[in-house]
């Protein structure tokens, strides 16, 4: 299924709305025959530790399969907040009290680095700290959020404050959910510009930023690795994989990806978006108060919020766990969006697109080294500070400058037996989620 010409705009484009004003640029694709060190993949996570590598003295290219920022780095909805969405209340279980305590408070970390880093390095990011909405999908939801409330504040430092659904209206334009909670300790920014400007740092302070490089194997030769690439081979004496949703082989699976390893212990998941044409005026603001971000308590979940400039809505979910088109999913989404703000039923659609998210097993996010390769991935859909986070802190073992211990270095983690990175379970495991939601739904 296509767009409907009731809903596509004159100007339709299936491409990320970010690309308007910050399109990935294209750079040199010259593949040097040595480094120090090889940083494998160009969005936050690679970028931010190419920059943190440079700040301590080392020589570091960074490769990407595409354009640099071109993956889900400039393509995510530009939702900016600490923590771990999905790591459950089993983590003290799995980890013992202690260390789950240091994981929520290493994730939590996450968000003032964010902040200090684009402040450090004047990027133009449209960054506000603008806060966030959790709505809840049912009543009960509401009263999981109130009891954790008082906790997440003080892990985060940041306050909590519960809104009733007779009150929705002050966090949110809409009567489809039943209250929710408003967190202060978050933001919003333009992800490519983000991307954009991360790189540029990262080019300023000496990082060498190479395109259209396809990585597809690492060996250890000598002291160092010999990496296998489609321009040839290139040594380097510590290599950074840092792929996260896009460490698949060019043919799906493990096979021909830079770490198979890794892709292995990744679940990538597309996650779809789109942005509506320009709203009238006064429209954002009744739909947004405050223009906070938002992200429901669904198991399949919505996330949306107004564009930088005020203009427009962008809205992102689990339009589909199959291989849909940008142009299939975007009248899910649509559809999606009008439940909740029902005024927007004759709004079309301007822009279309998806970008992979890398989900693991045990629903947290991992930095460690594997025969000799470092890595950094598993940002559970929530990466913009965390996948930053990630890499600098991937960057400091790295280069042995570590000065304290970081929670989420050398976790177990784990796979599933017989998987290859594709996961083709998906949409049996959407479908079950979907069957709850609506169940949840219901029953409230």
């Amino acid at each position: 299924m296509s767009i409907p010409s009731s809903l596509r705009a004159p100007d339709f484009k299936a491409a990320p709305y970010w690309w308007d004003a910050a399109e990935p640029p294209r750079r040199d694709a010259t593949l040097p025959a040595h480094v120090a060190v090889a940083v494998v993949g160009g969005g936050y996570a690679g970028l931010s530790a190419a920059l943190t590598l440079r700040r301590l003295g080392h020589e570091v290219v960074v490769l990407d399969a595409e354009r640099i920022g071109w993956g889900a780095s400039s393509r995510n909805g530009g939702m900016v907040s600490g923590g771990l969405k999905l790591a459950g209340a089993d983590l003290a279980k799995r980890h013992g009290a202690a260390k789950a305590q240091a994981i929520l408070e290493t994730a939590a970390a996450s968000f003032p680095f964010v902040e200090e880093l684009i402040a450090r390095e004047g990027i133009d990011c449209d960054y506000r700290r603008s806060g966030r909405f959790n709505p809840a999908w049912t009543p009960a939801h509401y009263q999981a959020m109130a009891a954790r409330a008082e906790k997440l504040a003080a892990l985060t430092g940041h306050p909590t404050r519960m809104v009733p659904r007779e009150r929705q209206r002050e966090a949110l334009g809409s009567d489809h959910y039943h209250g929710g909670m408003i967190a202060d300790g978050a933001g919003s920014l333009h992800p490519g510009k983000y991307a954009r400007g991360l790189a540029e740092a990262a080019e300023r302070a000496g990082a060498r930023l190479v395109d259209g490089v396809r990585v597809s194997g690492i060996r250890q030769q000598g002291s160092g690795f010999r990496l296998a690439t489609d321009k040839g081979e290139m040594a380097a004496d510590a290599v950074l994989v840092a792929t996260n949703g896009y460490s698949r082989g060019p043919g799906g699976g493990s096979a021909g990806g830079a770490m198979p390893w890794l892709a292995k212990r990744l679940l990538p998941i597309a996650s779809y978006i789109i942005a509506t044409e320009p709203l009238e005026p006064g429209l954002i603001d009744r739909l947004f108060p405050h223009r906070r971000v938002v992200g429901d308590s669904r198991r399949v979940l919505n996330y949306f919020r107004a564009s930088p400039d005020g203009n427009r809505v962008v809205w992102g979910g689990r339009a589909s766990f199959r291989d849909a088109s940008d142009e299939e999913a975007a009248p899910t989404l649509h559809r999606m969006m009008t439940e909740v703000f029902p005024e927007l039923k004759r709004t079309r659609i301007t822009h279309a697109w998806s970008g992979n998210v890398a989900f693991t097993f045990d629903f947290l996010p991992h930095i460690g080294v594997q025969d000799g390769v470092h890595y950094a991935a598993g940002c559970q859909g929530s990466g913009v500070a965390m996948a930053s986070w990630l890499g600098h802190n991937a960057a400091l073992k790295l280069a042995g400058a570590a000065n304290r211990d970081f929670a989420l270095d050398s976790l177990n983690f784990p796979t599933m037996p017989f998987y290859d990175g594709t996961p083709w379970f998906l949409p049996l495991v959407g479908g079950w989620y979907r069957l709850r939601d609506r169940m949840d739904r219901l029953g409230a």
